[in-house]
C-alpha cells in the first residue's frame, strides 16, 4: 500500500513529445486549466500505482492463503484484482466532469465526490478516507516495530544457535518509530521529496522479492508443496475459528489491493491527448497484472512453504532463521519503507486538520504564525516553524503511538482496514459516480448489475470486517498490554 509521494513528482520527468504540441489550448507550456503542462505516460502512472500497492499488505498474504487453501485462495486473490481493475476504470471514467476530452478537471478523489455525487455523500467520503489514513498510521507503526524485533530475535538466535528463545517487548520499538515520526512530521510539506517515493518503491519490491525467494528455496529444499484444497484443517482451528479467518482472510487480501485513494491523484499526472481515463485504463491494466502476478507468487509460495503454519507476516513470523543476514536487509528495508509511507499517508491528514484549523479561528496567531530559523543545511537555508503544527503533529504521533502498544496485532488491524476501506472507497463511491457521470438510467440492466457488483462487495466488506474484529477479540483474550513479547 502506498506511496503518493510518487504522485506529486511527477513535473520533474519533462518529455518531449510532438503530438502533445497540438493540446486544445494550443498552448505549449500549459494544459487546459493552466497548470503547467502534464507530462505523464502509460508507464509513469503505471509505476506510480505498484509502487503505491506493493507495499506491506504483501506480507499477510501467506497466511490469507492458508486460511483459505489452494482452490479458494488464488480464486479470491483473482476475483480481487479483477473488482480492483474494474472499478478502476469506473473511476478513472470520472477524472473529468462532463466531457471526458475537455471536461473539468478532478484533482482529488474527494474533487470527484463532490462535483458528480455533491452533499452529504462528500462529507462520508472524506471522514472515511481520514480515518482509514488514521488506521494506515497505527497498522505501520505495529508493522515496522515488529520488523525492528524480527532483526534483533534472528540475531539473537543466530548467537545462541536457537537454543535462547529470545523474548522481547514490543514497547520500546514502537517508541522508537514514534520518535521518528514525531521529527519527520514537522516537515510542512511533502511535495519536494521525490526521492522518498523512489526508496520506498525499491524497499518494498525488496522485501517483497526476498520474502518470495525465501519461500521459493523452503519448497525446493523440502521438495513438496505443502498445503491442502480446503486450507487450514479443522482440528488445528475450530469450525468457527475457520470461518472467521478466512473472513479476516478476505480483509488482508482487500488491503493488499486497494488504491483507490490515490487513483485520482495519479491520474493527475497523465498528459493528453488520447484522454486521461484511456490511459488511465491500460496502465491500471498492466499495474494490476503485475502485482496480482506477484500477490500469487508470494502467497502461493509462502503457503506451499508453510502449509497451515504459515505466519501472519511472512518475514517475521520466524517461519525462516537462516541465511539471517537477508533476512535482516528484509526488515530493515520494511522498516525504511515504513518510515516514510507513514508520512505519504499522514500527510493529507495533517494538511486538512491545519487547514480546518485556519478556517475555525481566522485570527489565532498560534495557528497561523509562521517564524524562519535558519539551519546550517546547505540548499535549507531556514525551517519555518509554526506552533499549532509542532503541537498537533506531536500529539498525533504519540496517539497513533499509544494505540499501537495497546493492540499490536499486524493481521487483525489490517484485516479491519482493508474491509472498512474496500467498499466505500473501491466500490461504491466509483460506481455511484459512474452511474452520475454517464447518466445511466434507473433499472436499466446496466444500472442493475453495478448495484449488484456493489452489493456483493457490500456483503464481502461486512463479512471481513467481522472477522476481523473477531480475531482481534480472540488475539485480546491472551494479552496483556504493554508487555507484548514475541
Amino acid at each position: 500500500m502506498g506511496d503518493n509521494a510518487a504522485v506529486k513528482n511527477h513535473h520533474h520527468h519533462q518529455v518531449f513529445d510532438v503530438s502533445a504540441d497540438v493540446a486544445p489550448a494550443g498552448s505549449k507550456c500549459f494544459d487546459d486549466d493552466g497548470r503547467l503542462k502534464r507530462t505523464g505516460t502509460v508507464w509513469t502512472a503505471s509505476a506510480h500505482i505498484i509502487t503505491a500497492v506493493i507495499g506491506s499488505g504483501v506480507l499477510s498474504l501467506a497466511w490469507a492463503t492458508a486460511q483459505l487453501g489452494w482452490v479458494a485462495g488464488p480464486t479470491v486473490l483473482f476475483l480481487f484484482s479483477f473488482v480492483t481493475y474494474y472499478t478502476s476504470t469506473l473511476l478513472a471514467a470520472c477524472y473529468r466532469s462532463g466531457d471526458h476530452a475537455t471536461g473539468k478537471r478532478n484533482y482529488t478523489y474527494m474533487d470527484a465526490v463532490q462535483s458528480n455525487l455533491g452533499g452529504m455523500k462528500v462529507k462520508i467520503c472524506g471522514w472515511i478516507q481520514y480515518l482509514n489514513l488514521f488506521g494506515v498510521a497505527i497498522g505501520y507503526t505495529i508493522a515496522s516495530s515488529i520488523s525492528m524485533m524480527a532483526v534483533k530475535r534472528s540475531n539473537c538466535f543466530h548467537a545462541s544457535g536457537g537454543k535462547d528463545p529470545c523474548k522481547i517487548s514490543s514497547t520500546p520499538y514502537m517508541l522508537a518509530f514514534g520518535a521518528a515520526e514525531i521529527l519527520f512530521s514537522q516537515i510542512p510539506d511533502f511535495d519536494q521529496i521525490s526521492w522518498l517515493s523512489i526508496v520506498a518503491a525499491v524497499m518494498s519490491f525488496t522485501y517483497s522479492t526476498i520474502g518470495l525467494g525465501l519461500g521459493i528455496g523452503k519448497v525446493a529444499e523440502s521438495g513438496k508443496f505443502k498445503g491442502s484444497l480446503t486450507g487450514i484443517s479443522i482440528g488445528t482451528v475450530t469450525e468457527t475459528q475457520k470461518v472467521w479467518r478466512s473472513f479476516q482472510a478476505l480483509g488482508d487480501i482487500a488491503f493488499a489491493y486497494s488504491y483507490s485513494l490515490i487513483l485520482v491523484e495519479i491520474q493527475d499526472t497523465l498528459k493528453s491527448p488520447p484522454s486521461e481515463s484511456k490511459t488511465m485504463k491500460k496502465a491500471t491494466l498492466i499495474s494490476v497484472s503485475v502485482t496480482t502476478l506477484f500477490y500469487m507468487l508470494c502467497g502461493c509460495f509462502g503457503y506451499a512453504a508453510f502449509g497451515d503454519l504459515a505466519p501472519g507476516n511472512l518475514l517475521t513470523g520466524f517461519g525462516f532463521y537462516n541465511p539471517y543476514w537477508v533476512l535482516d536487509i528484509a526488515n530493515v528495508a520494511i522498516v525504511v519503507h515504513l518510515v516514510g509511507a507513514y508520512q505519504v499517508y499522514c500527510q493529507p491528514l495533517f494538511a486538512f486538520v491545519e487547514k480546518t484549523a485556519a478556517e475555525w479561528f481566522p485570527d489565532s496567531e498560534f495557528i497561523k504564525k509562521e517564524y524562519k530559523i535558519p539551519t546550517p543545511i546547505p540548499g535549507f537555508s531556514h525551517f519555518r516553524l509554526n506552533f499549532f503544527r509542532l503541537v498537533w503533529r506531536t500529539l498525533f504521533v504519540i496517539l497513533t503511538t499509544v494505540i499501537s502498544m495497546l493492540m499490536p496485532f499486524f493481521n487483525g488491524v489490517v484485516g479491519i482496514l482493508g474491509a472498512f476501506g474496500f467498499w466505500p472507497l473501491t466500490v461504491y463511491f466509483p460506481v455511484e459516480m459512474y452511474i452520475v457521470q454517464k447518466k445511466i438510467p434507473k433499472w436499466s440492466t446496466r444500472w442493475i448489475s453495478l448495484q449488484i457488483l456493489s452489493a456483493a462487495c457490500l456483503v464481502i466488506s461486512i463479512a471481513a470486517a467481522t472477522g476481523s474484529f473477531a480475531g482481534l477479540v480472540e488475539d485480546l483474550k491472551s494479552y496483556k498490554p504493554f508487555k507484548s513479547s514475541y
